[in-house]
């Protein structure tokens, strides 16, 4: 593959997207200053296996917390939209994503091109069957009272599908992000400080596979000297003029 000067040149984009696009959403992050895990620490029992299974008031501080209306409501900013853009202009090779808000999907992003490292909070599984829906089911059973929502199959308990601590990452998702990263003509991260391993880890290696690295966020990066072009202020500002596209 030869190698590319600008991104306007890419033909098979990857884009490697953090928190930054969802804290704009208006979805709080984990590990910011104003983070879920910053602000309250028993927010991170919540995320750990082991806490999850065997604790009834960790899960059920849990499902409360997925069922705070702020987080459904939220919606694709301008930077989603130019991402589903480019996808519809035929230059998006992947969507490598540490989010579990599914607003790329909801931009209008096909999901197979969307690799959730981390999970998804929009749907459920059952520990002990492996029963999966949408996490709208088990919203309305939260709603109408059930706390700590059992599978309907075999009353096993239910979470979503986010990757917690103490689990290993999806080796399916995690292998197709790289093979992504090894075959793309570009690579553009967005709204991440790639600081969090193994996703971080895919910019350098996209680079060294002979892909133009771009970077688009409001603050440094542990990538900054990698890439070839660094980009800072507002994602919504910045995304869509950077990918040359229309974002509505």
């Amino acid at each position: 593959m030869a190698a590319i000067q600008s991104l306007d040149e890419a033909r098979r984009i990857l884009i490697l997207s953090g928190a930054g696009l969802s804290t704009a959403a208006g979805i709080p992050d984990f590990r910011g200053p104003e983070g879920l895990w910053t602000r309250d620490p028993y927010a991170e029992l919540v995320s750990t296996l082991s806490w999850y299974l065997r604790d009834d008031d960790v899960r059920k501080a849990a499902w409360r917390r997925r069922a705070d209306p702020a987080m459904w409501a939220a919606q694709p900013t301008r930077a989603h939209r130019a991402i589903a853009a480019l996808e519809r202009a035929g230059r998006l090779r992947a969507i490598v994503t540490q989010n579990t808000d599914g607003l790329h999907q909801v931009a209008g992003s096909s999901p197979e091109l969307v690799h959730e490292i981390h999970g998804s909070a929009r749907t459920w599984r059952c520990e002990m069957c492996g029963r999966t829906g949408p996490m709208a089911e088990m919203l309305e059973r939260v709603a109408a009272g059930d706390e700590d929502p059992r599978c309907p199959v075999c009353g096993g308990i239910t979470r979503a599908t986010v990757v917690l601590f103490e689990e290993v990452l999806d080796a399916d998702v995690l292998g197709a992000a790289v093979a992504a990263a090894e075959d793309c003509d570009a690579i553009v991260a967005v709204g991440t400080t790639l600081g969090v391993y193994p996703v971080a880890g895919l910019f350098p290696l996209a680079v060294e596979h002979g892909a133009f690295g771009v970077i688009v966020n409001d603050a440094p990066t542990a990538y900054d000297d990698v890439a070839h072009q660094v980009v800072r202020g507002r994602l919504d500002d910045e995304l869509p003029a950077l990918l040359g596209v229309a974002d509505d």
